[in-house]
């Protein structure tokens, strides 16, 4: 293996010894020099092709040879399951060469956490919000841990950078450098980015004015996979095509909601198949039951929402099915990871539309994907509410600080843009109070975020109710009040959940408890949604695949029939020349076909007379709407029109002035490139509707 003599010694032996290795992958050659060089690195491999031991094989490298002692590497990612599936290898990797590794994160109890505040181990595996917690926590001595801190690598980095636990994530590090005593290199990892230099520009923040050097490293691209397109017409349908197909085999089944997971599995039960389910509202044991069963057994099926998307390891998969289809294309290649990783195998997909409207999305996509495209990632703009909570933990991590010379602690970082007008809102409202220059928590901040501890402070997670759902001790997950209606409190209807029916005994409102006993019936549970906002892409691909662009994939019989029909239907709507503008008794609709954000842009920019509404393909106008109603029409400055209560699912908006709180909101749904696109077209086609 002399292709890694760069590796320390013992690491070299034991991947050739005990892991059996011949050679190392492509990445994990390439990535040796950079992260070993101390650059702030970005790793980019398709799912499984080795990200984490590209990333600490020379991180432990540099920690035998440098001497690091104490606590060194921070290993984040974005799902507490991920961490739990790394330990045990991360443990067999440090233990080689007399080196430690813990998880720390909300499931961990005190007596594991008090282990590793008296004994730091050299490798620390969380989450951003345990980071938080561990800075500002009175019963750990942040400067003391954090000291010796030389290295954070964050897994999935795309997951957090299209969040705001992005932001607060990039903030959380900027104010751990401050308490190191030694520079930070920055690494990340991840299988699908379609601006991989910007993105790592964004997670090295002050490391590059202090003149860390900045390297993208990508693997080999894979081989095209194999991808079929079929129409099924239902859930019920989806699941007798499950059922039927590939027995023997162990398959994967993505669904885009927890109610459609929740009926799938039922459904393939009832067809005597062996299931599994995991998805956010099953508990952490049903979820992990699952997984594990599932990662151990052959022919079976779990059903998942995008929950195992990341890199969780469940074992070689066989299959991996598509109910309907996801919104976007990286989120398509994570899932196209899962499969093909046995010598011999390749990726693979079968997608199983079940309505007209879905069968045209995973068209849209996947021509798409078969033209090589892969969003962008863009961290949402003007994290002020994220600027207002790191305010406040900082705090609590100091006690006190200084208010002319917060800059220090987030150098520059643009999460603190609009620091001084968030800051001043604060101290005026009662969440700082101010001693002589000096600011601390103050009253409106213990009142609205000051419960157990400050944990509402530590997350960037809004969640609504939920009611625990029980079998005597045992809890099988949880449910939000819309599913309990009158015919379910009565016994009448039973719930669905971990794929099993469940009848209501009893509702303990005030310690928000159902206590269920089983049922045979098959249920039904509903979650709250709303409309969600396709990119312009999206949108444009369907609209290219109605004017007769080929998906690039395998269409079933039933897909082939399908396709010209939808086209058919869709003929006065979409135009090769152009937007159509169809006018009918009620008003006018403009098939844009540029995704809601593009369209609320534009509705903000027109005359309130028209009475614009919004979908991801139309724009809704009233009567008076004339032809020629979006020329000349200036969208310069224009941001889409927020309600009050959209402010509700903005995560500390209460520590923000409600007009820059609503303003926030609105400069993240513009879309004012894809107006643009609408504006310059043509109105190729009027069509008049009687």
């Amino acid at each position: 293996m002399s292709e890694v003599a760069a590796l320390s010694p013992s690491l070299e032996y034991h991947v050739a010894n005990t892991l059996g290795w011949n050679d190392l992958r492509p990445l994990q050659r390439a990535a040796i020099q950079p992260v070993l060089s101390g650059d702030d690195c970005l790793l980019i491999a398709p799912t499984a092709g080795g990200k984490t031991e590209a990333a600490l094989f020379p991180v432990l490298t540099r920690m035998v040879e440098e001497g690091w002692v104490g606590l060194s590497v921070i290993y984040v990612a974005p799902l507490k399951a991920l961490l739990n599936n790394l330990l045990p290898r991360l443990e067999q990797y440090t233990a080689w060469l007399g080196r430690s590794v813990a998880l720390w994160h909300g499931d961990v109890g005190d007596g594991d956490r008090r282990t590793i505040l008296s004994e730091p181990p050299d490798i620390l595996l969380t989450t951003p919000e345990s980071l938080e917690a561990m800075l500002v926590s009175r019963r750990i001595d942040h400067r003391l841990l954090f000291r010796g801190l030389h290295v954070v690598i964050a897994d999935e980095i795309h997951a957090f950078a299209a969040s705001d636990r992005g932001w607060h994530l990039v903030a959380v590090l900027e104010r751990l450098q401050r308490v190191a005593s030694d520079h930070i290199q920055r690494v990340g990892l991840s299988a699908t980015l379609g601006n991989p230099t910007e993105v790592l520009a964004w997670y090295q923040g002050s490391n590059a004015t202090a003149g860390a050097g900045q390297v993208v490293v990508a693997g080999d691209p894979p081989a095209a996979p194999d991808i079929t397109l079929d129409y099924v017409g239902s859930l019920t349908n989806a699941a007798l095509v499950i059922s039927s197909l590939h027995r023997g085999e162990k398959r994967l089944v993505f669904c885009e909601s927890r109610a459609q997971a929740e009926q799938v599995s039922f459904d393939l039960r009832e067809q005597g198949v062996t299931v599994f389910i995991s998805h956010s509202s099953l508990s952490l044991d049903e979820r992990r039951q699952s997984e594990r069963a599932f990662a151990e057994a052959r022919d079976c099926v779990i059903v998942s929402t995008s929950t195992l998307e990341l890199g969780i390891d469940i074992g070689d998969l066989d299959r991996m099915i598509q109910i309907d289809s996801p919104r976007s294309v990286g989120s398509l290649l994570q899932r196209l990871g899962r499969t093909g990783r046995r010598a011999g195998t390749s990726r693979n997909a079968l997608f199983l539309a079940t309505e007209h409207e879905t069968f045209l999305r995973a068209a849209g996509l996947l021509h798409l994907s078969t033209r090589g495209f892969v969003e962008p990632i863009t961290p949402p703009p003007s994290p002020r509410h994220i600027a207002a909570q790191q305010f406040l933990a900082l705090a609590l991590q100091e006690s006190r600080f200084a208010r002319t010379t917060w800059h220090k602690w987030w150098s520059e970082s643009p999460v603190m843009a609009d620091g001084e007008v968030v800051l001043d809102w604060l101290v005026e409202e009662g969440f700082l109070a101010e001693d002589g220059g000096w600011l601390f928590i103050g009253p409106a901040a213990e009142k609205a975020f000051g419960g157990r501890h400050f944990l509402k402070l530590m997350s960037t997670f809004v969640s609504g109710l939920e009611l625990v759902v029980q079998v005597g001790l045992k809890q099988i997950g949880s449910v939000e009040p819309i599913s309990l209606n009158t015919g379910v409190l009565r016994g009448e209807k039973p719930l669905l959940l971990a794929g099993r029916a469940w009848r209501v005994r009893s509702v303990d409102w005030e310690r928000h408890v159902v206590e269920v006993e089983e049922d045979s019936v098959r249920g039904k549970t509903r979650w709250s949604s709303s409309t969600l906002p396709e990119s312009f892409e999206m949108v444009r691909a369907r609209r290219d695949v109605l004017l007769g662009a080929d998906p690039g994939v395998t269409l079933s019989q039933r897909a082939q029939s399908l396709l010209p029909q939808l086209r058919e239907e869709w003929a006065g709507r979409v135009d090769p020349g152009g937007i159509v503008l169809e006018r009918g008794e009620k008003g006018v609709t403009l098939w844009a076909m540029a995704g809601l954000r593009a369209h609320e842009t534009l509705a903000a920019a027109l005359s309130v007379k028209y009475q614009a509404r919004s979908t991801n393909e139309t724009i809704l106008l009233s009567s008076a709407f004339p032809t020629n109603g979006l020329s000349g029409l200036d969208l310069a400055g224009v941001v889409p029109l927020i309600p009050e209560e959209a402010v509700e699912g903005l995560k500390f908006a209460t520590a923000l002035p409600p007009k820059l709180a609503r303003k926030t909101l609105a400069e993240r749904f513009v879309d004012r490139n894809g107006a643009e696109a609408v504006t310059s077209a043509q109105i190729a086609v009027r069509h008049w509707k009687a």
